[in-house]
């Protein structure tokens, strides 16, 4: 006599309902993902002449307002 076993288990199941969410999530991130890849790039500002090079640009403001106590 030949005794057939599932192969189906709750292990399987549960793994299976991992994989599931996890391409779930990963899909409702990406659009985000491919839409601030598209963003348009600043473009670079010419070298100084005389040295130098420091520019107070918006990043570099908002950086120091975020460390202001």
């Amino acid at each position: 006599m030949s005794s057939k076993t599932s192969t189906f288990s709750r292990r399987t199941m549960f793994t299976g309902a991992a994989t599931v969410g996890a391409v779930a999530a990963a899909t409702a991130v990406l659009p985000g993902v491919v839409k601030q890849a598209a963003a348009p790039v600043d473009t670079a500002l010419p070298k100084p002449t005389r040295g130098g090079g420091y520019t107070l640009s918006e990043h570099v403001q908002q950086y120091y307002k975020t460390t202001r106590v």
